[in-house]
């Protein structure tokens, strides 16, 4: 269930977390070494996902700040909840809708700097095949062509042929980099500038990013030092893959009950 439909009244929700609703994270990075050689996709360790708990603590309640920009009501929940959380430790931060096919891309003050389609994983699931990284890409069955969902810290860096890429998840062989033309059959550019999401899900599971918006956005807010990707799911249910936003969110919910209980 969508938080937009949990929380209607959203003064009210502000009110109950300043009557201390607690919240908060801690954060563990955990940084993947190679096993092996270095396989055909893969230059160098870069990114991986990160473990979050939650810990007590007294936030004041911030909202995402999306200008003229309209996301989807979960893109929107997970940046406020960031946004009041800091769940991205002062790191610039992107939210990737997999449903929509679409990168929001924010400072460390989750102002948002620019949003843009993009083409993902061909294979709509949430999760990466156990050792689909160390595979050559011929070998990488449709079915698995997966643009994994979770939270990660990403890394720049340059894949095994020198081509400039945010790492993702390094492990899954996950990263972000400028659309490139694989197999004119496939149509990417034609694919980016498509309304229909469907037709933005080609790629064998990396985030094909506008070549003018890698440049103008992605390379000065995640091309540089280490960020936080937030990729949400497109099958599991948006609590389990962030179990720390929706401990907020439930006890936001209670909160508000609570005040409106009181008010009878």
């Amino acid at each position: 269930m969508k938080i937009a439909d949990l929380i209607a009244d959203r003064a009210g929700v502000y009110a109950g977390l300043k009557q201390g609703v607690l919240i908060g994270v801690a954060v563990l990075a955990v940084t993947l070494q190679p096993s092996g050689s270095a396989t055909s996709r893969l230059a160098s360790p870069q990114a991986t996902r990160t473990l979050a708990s939650v810990q007590p603590a007294t936030l004041t309640p911030r909202s995402a700040e999306f200008g003229d920009v309209q996301p989807g009501d979960d893109a929107r929940g997970i940046a406020d909840w960031v946004a009041t959380s800091r769940d991205n430790q002062r790191l610039s931060f992107a939210i990737l809708d997999k449903r929509a096919a679409k990168l929001y891309v924010f400072n460390a003050d989750a102002h948002l700097v620019g949003a843009s389609r993009v083409l993902l994983g061909a294979a709509p699931r949430d999760d990466s095949v156990a050792g689909i990284g160390q595979r050559p890409m011929d070998q990488v069955r449709p079915e698995e062509k997966t643009t994994p969902a979770g939270r990660f810290i990403s890394h720049p860096g340059r894949n095994a042929s020198g081509e400039e890429v945010i790492w993702v998840d390094y492990g899954a062989a996950v990263s972000m980099h400028r659309v490139r033309i694989v197999d004119p059959k496939e149509r990417r550019l034609e694919r980016l500038s498509s309304d229909a999401a469907e037709d933005r899900r080609i790629s064998y599971g990396c985030i094909n990013i506008p070549v003018a918006f890698f440049d103008a956005v992605m390379r000065p807010m995640l091309g540089a030092t280490p960020a936080v990707v937030y990729v949400l799911p497109e099958r599991k249910a948006l609590g389990d893959v962030f179990p720390a936003y929706a401990t907020a969110r439930n006890s936001t919910i209670q909160a508000v009950r609570h005040e409106q209980h009181a008010e009878l």
